[in-house]
């Protein structure tokens, strides 16, 4: 068994809906091991005038090699009716695999997620499940990070359907 961290972000539709499926989903790919709060951001990158995100971190044990994990993410985010058509832009619900145990990929797929260690709003849902975890290349733990790029534009939503 193998602890993956997934990141899960909505802005279109109906972003909290979509957050709670999506979390049910991702638990059929293997035991969820935690949840993290929910967290309001503004769009990073992408085209002007997206709405805010809803942003939040799971943890899940799995089987599922991380490939193949992966491979589940994309084909639960289409279920929800994201479409790929341009990078950054507004999404119904994007699911990025952030990190896997300790292990380190570069090609095709990237482990550690090569931004998560830069972005506040993967960070801080991170820390509440896994602030000693260690950057497998780099050694800096996931609360040093945070303390070292801030909090600034993260703001944690209270809603009494989020944890699902």
């Amino acid at each position: 068994m193998s602890v993956a961290y997934v990141a899960l972000g909505a802005n279109l539709g109906r972003p909290l809906e979509t957050l709670v499926w999506a979390v049910n989903e991702v638990a059929r790919l293997g035991t969820l091991r935690g949840v993290s709060g929910l967290y309001r951001t503004a769009p990073v990158g992408g085209p002007d005038g997206q709405p805010d995100y809803l942003n939040a971190v799971l943890a899940l044990e799995t089987t599922h090699a991380p490939a193949e994990l992966l491979a589940e993410l994309h084909a639960i985010e289409a279920q929800a009716g994201r479409e790929r058509r341009e990078r950054w832009a507004a999404r119904v619900l994007d699911l990025d695999l952030i990190l896997y145990d300790d292990v380190v990929l570069d090609s095709p797929l990237h482990l550690p997620h090569p931004r998560a260690w830069e972005r506040a709003f993967v960070l801080v849902p991170l820390a509440e499940l896994a602030p000693d975890f260690r950057h497998p290349q780099t050694g800096e733990r996931v609360a040093e990070a945070l303390a070292r790029i801030g909090t600034v534009g993260v703001q944690r939503e209270n809603d009494p359907a989020w944890p699902p």
